[in-house]
């Protein structure tokens, strides 16, 4: 049997997922942070992205918006502003806010916060990409 390691990821309304899984990946502030049983502890501010994880080799994938990640050599600990897994995601609202991020980057207003703006535009493109996979699969 493959040694496991347990996981936590936690959003301030819920407990979103709690097991021992192989292997999980995480969004961290200089990319993508792969995580095994035994890792070296670690604490990280997470990014917009995609949390993925190993159980019984399967794989489960989660969208994040930004959050902090635990590490422990038996524990991982995400704590996420949001989370969710690909069929809680509203397609609908992620194409409305994709759509109106767009309109503001296009926007010559001086007063239009474009970091902002493409931050929104990329968890809006997250958030679809991630819901197009889980239905294609």
């Amino acid at each position: 049997m493959a040694e496991k390691i347990e996981l936590e990821i936690v959003t301030p309304e819920q407990l979103l997922f709690s097991g021992k899984v192989e292997e999980v990946v995480v969004p961290g502030s200089e990319g993508y942070l792969g995580i095994l049983p035994g890792h070296a502890p670690l604490l990280s501010e997470l990014q917009i992205g995609v949390i993925s994880y190993r159980q019984d080799s399967q794989e489960t994938k989660v969208f994040c918006n930004r959050g902090f990640v635990e590490v422990l050599p038996d524990r991982v600990s995400i704590l996420a502003e949001a989370a969710e897994f690909p069929d809680q995601i509203n397609v609908e609202q992620a194409r409305a806010h994709q759509m109106q991020a767009e309109q503001l980057l296009r926007s010559d207003d001086p007063d239009t916060d474009y970091a902002k703006a493409l931050l929104d535009l990329r968890e809006a493109q997250i958030r679809l990409d991630l819901a197009e996979q889980s239905t294609a699969s």
